[in-house]
């Protein structure tokens, strides 16, 4: 949770994953904010059309991405918006990959750079998902089979 990354910033030891620079700690709001609107967003289209629905929410990080000119990440170095958002599209790139066949990275090269820097910091590496398959299971499941499917008429 937004909540929780924000408390082990503040309160433990170690340099803090938030920048000093008020224009992008005033960004990093931003991004916070828009977090919800993007998870609902993106795991709603999965019953739907994700590239006509979702979309609009990789061209908003592809646009972030561009902000600023200093490193890879959505505030040009590693902070605590990149953790917050990667795991969300690390499950949705997998899955619309693999089931939709959206690339969610296509035409989107920060998105696709962001993601690849992400995959060689050794803390995100630790945490990245084990089972990919048992992930794309799951997830046709929850967003793919109709509700009256899960039940047996007698």
């Amino acid at each position: 949770s937004l909540d929780l990354i924000k408390y082990v910033d503040s309160n433990f030891e170690g340099p803090s994953l938030l920048p000093d620079d008020p224009e992008k700690r005033k960004f990093a709001e931003e991004l916070f904010s828009y977090s919800d609107t993007f998870n609902i967003t993106v795991y709603g289209s999965f019953k739907g059309d994700p590239a006509k629905e979702a979309g609009p929410c990789f061209d908003y990080l592809e646009k972030a991405l561009h902000k600023f000119d200093d490193g890879p990440f959505l505030l040009g170095q590693l902070s605590l918006v990149d953790i917050a958002y990667i795991p969300f599209v690390e499950r949705a790139q997998i899955f619309l990959s693999e089931v939709i066949k959206y690339d969610i990275t296509a035409g989107r090269p920060k998105l696709a750079a962001w993601i690849e820097e992400l995959n060689q910091v050794d803390a995100y590496k630790q945490t990245k998902l084990k089972d990919p398959k048992g992930l794309v299971e799951l997830y046709k499941i929850r967003y793919m089979v109709p509700y009256a499917e899960h039940f047996v008429l007698i």
